[in-house]
């Protein structure tokens, strides 16, 4: 489908990429991996076409597609939500007016058996099959289905797109793309603005797709959920793995094993060359020899290795101060911002050493929460009780305020930091991608992901008894999210962390407070316990339309588990109506399947052709398979309800 050859891209004297080639296939699913700065948003964007290379080329197949969603992307500001993801349906727009043209034409004319005529009929049959291969009958649903699966809700249907932060902005970009079903998706970071549950949609939906992915993340379990290949950017090759990451990651430490046992064995061969030249250069008796083992030198094929830092960083918060039992308790508390409500009802304990994660869907009040903890914002109602001597670290995914942007990225740390951990600050900023003159670096130059991570170096340093962390690994790679989780599991102190990277919170968290529908409940359990539990892979509650605000009876009622009995009337209520919308197209797909089977009676028996015949023929064909697509979808809808 794609074929790369042989791709060289120069800089100057500088080369990052140096013959790489590669195919992507229909159906791959390929994670592009490697160290920041290796080329993989350079890659996409020589797919693309956006960038050219030095030598090289990139055969396209003529029919395919490409739908590209690069990390940051403009989106228009004059139209509505829903409007503006239509958008998605140009090509469906134009293919349904030439439907209507060539329909209107085949009418008014009479000359059936006319070459010309056979043409027409077969530019309709080809039209209608794009057309629903493109979506057309089923558009408006697979509009709400998506901006449903991607976190919005149906009142955010008609709202402008400028009302949207940045992150929500990205997710119509990527809904748009999503319906527009191209042959394959080049996707950089696509998880970094979105929640779990939005996380989850997108993995089924990727994993369910007709077309191939390729994508850059740095979330492992989206890369082992959705790929099968991985390709890893190293010193300017392409290296090919035919298995997911974390078998990728194995199988790579095998072949750098490989590599340095090659490249030391080489080391030691160029090291006795040269003692023998420097030995034997002035003995004329050796001269042939002397210049012979320079010219083996010179046409050496030096064998490189990819650096990487096997250095095992510990590195620690420092011993947090003792606070009592209780680190704070959360009374009936509640948030809204003037008419409009966040939640409410929310009553738990947090309790000295737990490690809490906040999750739930964007806008359900989780960064509202953290900030009422730290004491920014108050509570509309109930009360927050902060225990004796609990002193707060905070990271917010907005640092800027935190820092001066006139210290170097050394200063920075440099002035907080107390006692022995001063002599391995350049260590740690390391552990956070700053490296070589990255340190003295301005934080005003910084750009926002260098600044996340080194407020998130800082808080590293001070001594707190609770931190509370929201979003901290949004910016940072695979390395770097261990060395926090590592220290996160080691650190004494209490942790509460709002977070949509399920690896990274693994293992880290004991215990679960969900935000949602406006109440807050409590799982006790690690991430993967509350997602089993939630079934939020399932499309089923995304789906499901939205739940009026809670009261704070059904809210205290979601905080035990338990459904009212309001709520279980609307779930066999739901349940009802999806099993009489199968029942309804199984009915239709029988009468459907006896009138085509009607038809190939009667051509098998016919001598003569009939255009009318033929015509009634492909329309009930083209029926047969919308009505198969609504089966699939309905009878996938009421399997996911009937299981939770």
């Amino acid at each position: 489908m794609i074929s790369l050859d042989n791709l060289t891209i120069s800089y100057g004297g500088w080369t990052l990429f140096d013959g790489i080639s590669f195919m992507i296939n229909p159906k791959d699913r390929i994670g592009l991996v490697g160290k920041n700065g290796a080329g993989k948003t350079t890659l996409l964007r020589v797919i693309t076409g956006e960038q050219q290379p030095t030598e090289g080329a990139v055969t396209i197949n003529g029919e395919c597609t490409i739908g590209y969603l690069p990390q940051q992307m403009r989106v228009a500001d004059t139209t509505s939500l829903v409007a503006e993801t239509a958008k998605a349906f140009e090509e469906v727009l134009r293919i349904e007016a030439n439907i209507e043209r060539l329909t209107a034409e085949i009418a008014s004319r009479t000359d059936y058996e006319s070459e010309e005529y056979a043409e027409l009929i077969h530019r309709l049959n080809e039209a209608n099959d794009r057309y629903h291969i493109l979506g057309g009958d089923t558009r408006d649903a697979d509009i709400e289905r998506t901006l449903l699966g991607l976190g919005f809700k149906r009142t955010d249907f008609e709202r402008p797109t400028r009302e949207f932060s940045g992150g929500w902005r990205m997710r119509i970009e990527l809904a748009k793309l999503l319906l527009r079903r191209p042959s394959i998706f080049l996707l950089d970071e696509p998880t970094n603005h979105l929640d779990i549950e939005s996380i989850q949609w997108l993995e089924e939906y990727l994993k369910n797709y007709n077309g191939a992915v390729l994508l850059i993340s740095h979330d492992r379990a989206f890369l082992d959920n959705v790929t099968t290949r991985t390709v890893e950017i190293s010193l300017g090759k392409a290296y090919d793995y035919k298995v997911p990451y974390s078998k990728y990651v194995v199988l790579r430490q095998e072949r750098r094993a490989q590599q340095m046992a090659a490249y030391e064995n080489q080391q030691r061969l160029i090291e006795k060359t040269e003692e023998f030249i420097e030995k034997f250069r002035y003995k004329p008796t050796k001269s042939n020899q002397v210049q012979s083992r320079i010219k083996q030198l010179e046409k050496l094929d030096r064998i490189e290795v990819d650096e990487e830092d096997l250095s095992r960083l510990n590195i620690k918060f420092p011993p947090a101060p003792r606070t009592g039992q209780i680190v704070a308790e959360v009374k009936e508390v509640g948030k809204a911002f003037g008419e409009k409500r966040i939640f409410s009802g929310a009553e738990f304990t947090i309790e000295r050493g737990q490690k809490i994660a906040l999750v739930g869907r964007n806008g359900e009040g989780k960064t509202t929460f953290a900030r009422m903890l730290i004491g920014e914002l108050e509570p509309t109602e109930g009360d927050i009780k902060l225990g004796a001597n609990v002193n707060i670290g905070y990271y917010a995914q907005n640092q800027d305020d935190l820092m001066d942007g006139e210290f170097t990225v050394f200063d920075t740390l440099d002035r907080v930091a107390v006692g022995d951990i001063r002599t391995r600050l350049r260590d740690i900023l390391g552990a956070f991608l700053f490296r070589g003159e990255d340190i003295e670096k301005k934080v005003k130059v910084l750009s926002g992901g260098e600044r996340s991570r080194l407020a998130m170096a800082r808080l590293m340093l001070e001594p707190y008894n609770l931190l509370i962390l929201d979003e901290p690994t949004n910016h940072m790679d695979m390395r770097s999210k261990d060395i926090l989780k590592d220290a996160l599991q080691k650190y004494d102190g209490t942790v509460v962390v709002v977070s949509h990277d399920r690896e990274f919170l693994d293992g880290l968290v004991d215990r679960i407070y969900e935000f949602r529908d406006g109440g807050v409940r409590e799982y006790l359990g690690d991430i993967w316990y509350f997602l089993e539990k939630r079934k939020v892979e399932s499309l089923q509650e995304i789906e499901r339309k939205d739940k009026p605000v809670a009261t704070e009876k059904n809210t205290a009622e979601s905080s035990t588990g338990k459904l009212s009995y309001e709520q279980k009337k609307e779930q066999e209520k739901l349940l009802r109506k999806l099993r009489k919308a199968v029942e309804s197209v199984e009915e239709e797909l029988a009468k459907v399947e006896a009138e085509i089977a009607a038809y190939d009676k009667r051509f098998a028996e016919s001598t003569e052709y009939n255009a009318d015949d033929y015509a009634k023929y492909d329309a009930l064909k083209q029926r047969y398979d919308q009505l198969m697509h609504e089966w699939e979808k309905a009878s996938y809808e009421l399997e996911i309800t009937e299981q939770n």
